[in-house]
């Protein structure tokens, strides 16, 4: 049986043959009912202590919004030059502004997606064709479809999405497809969980259809929150060490600069709590640390391609050198060709190891050479690369779920003595990590669990 492109969408490839109906609530707090959260944002606050957020992310942003709006004193400190974590806009390079990090809105059911529509935003539904390089011709379907093996009663094997993938039959003739996959969730299919990677989107409920901003992502996110909480947000503010071990919390930045507060909210990716660029005093829980190792996160880039004419397909699905190939013009008011490479896992990493952005770009160029008869040399005009993994206060893509995942996120999201909480996309607990408006419910569920701890 062919596979049908409506099944692999450019995110959530596999979306419509893994789940039917999503359950639970949409922004879940981590011990709240959904009274005890209507309660508690009605109530009236009063509190004389401060709260430190560190990482200007939407997680970190929203949380602001929302303390702002209960008269909470706060402060957000972010380690780079700009606020926005994992957004960012790219204005110049075509006749549209693009979206350097994430940039499709993933189902409107949501915070951002209400935003969205309360704001009007121009969105348009990334419905756009999708073809397969497959067997070194571009075909439009599949011979087998590889979304039907995700469809068994019983559950899958807790092992890599590769090894799965193999054992159902779909060999060396599927194995960049099944990168492409994998890619989509920001792993290489070798690290992947079969089961994790389903069992914990059970809950997916914003929808299953991919929308584009005429804008960008970032625009949202700027326009709804960042004009009431700029004055709050600090950049250039590396932070090195957080003491929690008085009543007073003691935060250190790489200038030697203190900072003090009662409570603490982290939202850094999953990358920096990893490599222990922060150091606790106490130490953090075992436990806490073993989950954040769990919590994979690897490389990833962008890379926006722009040319003369228009000789590629909307979507190109399974290149060995990028996964998945994506024509930037829709849904955007401009007429420039722009080819965005959407490159994951183990691809991103080969390409961080040609070191040069030129040499990125001529591996990319040659690999849309072969699948279009040399079409993309000719008609080349320039190039913007956008590569996560170098940004040092990022150093990736974002979250997937590892083989032998158990529970990590929801013990990696448990607060500290009330003193320290955890949020950003990877501390999602209703599957929808990976994703923006993931990112802003956990600012929502730690502004509750904060509210829940001063009452």
């Amino acid at each position: 049986m062919s596979q049908s492109r409506s099944q692999m969408k450019r995110r959530r490839f596999l979306n419509n043959s893994l789940w039917g109906a999503f359950g639970g609530m949409l922004i879940p707090g981590l011990s709240l009912s959904a009274c005890e959260e209507e309660s508690l944002l009605d109530e009236e606050v009063n509190y004389d202590g401060k709260v430190l957020i560190i990482g200007a992310g939407a997680a970190g942003l929203y949380a602001g919004y929302l303390l702002k709006s209960k008269n909470i004193d706060f402060q957000i400190l972010e380690a780079s030059g700009r606020y926005g974590g994992r957004l960012g806009k790219l204005n110049g390079f075509a006749d549209y502004p693009l979206d350097l990090g994430a940039q499709w809105l993933h189902g409107k059911n949501s915070i951002a997606g209400e935003w969205a529509s309360q704001m009007k935003a121009k969105i348009t539904l990334d419905d756009s064709d999708e073809y397969f390089w497959f067997n070194s011709q571009i075909k439009e379907t599949l011979p087998k479809d590889i979304g039907k093996i995700f469809t068994r009663e019983h559950d899958l094997p807790d092992i890599s999405f590769k090894e799965f993938a193999i054992g159902e039959g779909f060999g060396n003739d599927f194995k960049d497809i099944v990168e492409a996959i994998a890619g989509d969730s920001g792993a290489a299919a070798s690290r992947i969980s079969a089961y994790w990677k389903i069992k914990e989107e059970e809950n997916w409920n914003s929808g299953d259809d991919d929308y584009k901003f005429q804008e960008t992502y970032f625009d949202l996110i700027n326009d709804q929150i960042v004009g009431d909480i700029k004055d709050h947000i600090l950049l250039n503010r590396v932070v090195k060490g957080i003491d929690y071990s008085g009543t007073e919390i003691l935060v250190t930045d790489q200038l030697n600069n203190t900072y003090s507060a009662d409570k603490i909210l982290i939202t850094v990716p999953i990358t920096i709590l990893k490599s222990n660029a922060i150091q606790f005093n106490p130490t953090l829980p075992t436990d806490r640390t073993t989950a954040f190792s769990k919590i994979g996160m690897d490389a990833g880039m962008k890379v926006f391609l722009k040319f003369s004419d228009q000789f590629y397909h909307q979507n190109i699905i399974g290149g060995q050198i990028c996964g998945a190939y994506a024509d930037e013009s829709i849904g955007k008011a401009g007429d420039d060709h722009i080819l965005l490479a959407f490159i994951m896992g183990s691809q991103a990493e080969y390409l961080n190891s040609l070191e040069t952005n030129d040499l990125i770009v001529k591996a990319l160029l040659g690999e849309l050479d072969s699948m279009y008869n040399g079409l993309a040399s000719p008609s080349y005009i320039g190039s913007h690369v956008e590569n996560w993994t170098k940004n040092p206060f990022i150093q990736g893509a974002y979250s997937y779920s590892t083989v032998g995942m158990g529970n990590a996120r929801h013990i990696a999201a448990q607060s500290i003595d009330d003193k320290i909480f955890f949020g950003g996309e990877a501390m999602n607990l209703n599957g929808h990590h990976q994703t923006v408006h993931g990112a802003l419910e956990t600012g929502h569920r730690e502004v509750l669990n904060i509210l829940k701890s001063i009452k």
